[in-house]
């Protein structure tokens, strides 16, 4: 399988960007995730679209054994030099070399919508024990907060056909699903003080944003800077988290 070339392109460019701008999960949302999924000592999770480990952090605390996956090389490399020790593959979610049924749980933060539905979730299948649970999670910014919508006039005129999270096409591989049913799901708003800098790190680091050229990214992200000084209020997020367990 190819990578989405704003992922490719994107990621590599600013995987720096994305670790300094980009916002772990509040422990409220992990810790509901990790007791669906049952995560504990001697349990086997996978995480798969790792990045540079925003989720795997959560995950090591469990005292699961973890797995990253992570296909960008430059993500995978901050997530080693972050998690040292961490065991990293450089794969991608419909094809992992992992054994069948060698995880309990899987995993995916802020990657799902990246993937080709049907085939992951084909490949999660083999990959989960009989019974074992999928745990997606993203960290959607609060639309209704003014910030946000400002943000997103700036913005939303680039993305194009980049996938997203909130345009919600990646729920409909889960309908009817042979392979998964739901478990639950559950909302976790929280806020998030960023300086200047951080700002228009968490801007840069979006896939489409990165992946433009040199001299329209630099104008966006002067302007973006301009809006940084004029909204010093804490960003407005909603962790959206998902369960679904596997179907024997």
């Amino acid at each position: 399988m190819t990578i989405h070339d704003a992922a490719r392109t994107g990621f590599a460019r600013e995987a720096e960007a994305y670790e300094r701008g980009r916002p772990t999960y509040p422990p409220e949302a992990t810790n509901w995730l990790g007791a669906e999924l049952g995560l504990a000592p001697g349990r086997v999770v996978v995480d798969v679209g790792a990045g540079t480990g925003k989720l795997t952090r959560s995950l090591l605390g469990s005292g699961a054994e973890v797995l990253a996956v992570e296909p960008v090389a430059a993500m995978r490399a901050v997530l080693e030099r972050e998690l040292p020790g961490i065991r990293a593959l450089a794969s991608v979610a419909e094809s992992m070399p992992v054994g069948d049924g060698a995880a309990d749980a899987i995993v995916a933060g802020a990657a799902f919508h990246w993937f080709d539905g049907p085939a992951a979730l084909a490949e999660f299948h083999r990959v989960l024990r009989p019974e074992g649970r999928l745990g997606l999670i993203w960290n959607a910014r609060d639309r209704r907060q003014p910030l946000q919508r400002s943000l997103d006039a700036l913005i939303a005129p680039l993305r194009g056909s980049t996938p997203s999270m909130g345009s919600g096409r990646w729920r409909e591989v889960f309908e009817d699903s042979a392979l998964f049913g739901p478990v639950g799901e559950r909302k976790f708003p929280f806020e998030l003080e960023l300086d200047q800098d951080q700002f228009v790190d968490r801007i840069a680091s979006i896939s489409f944003i990165a992946a433009l050229d040199d001299m329209p990214r630099r104008d966006l992200l002067e302007r973006v800077r301009l809006l940084a000084a004029e909204h010093p209020e804490p960003w407005s997020y909603v962790a959206q988290a998902y369960v679904f367990e596997r179907i024997t």
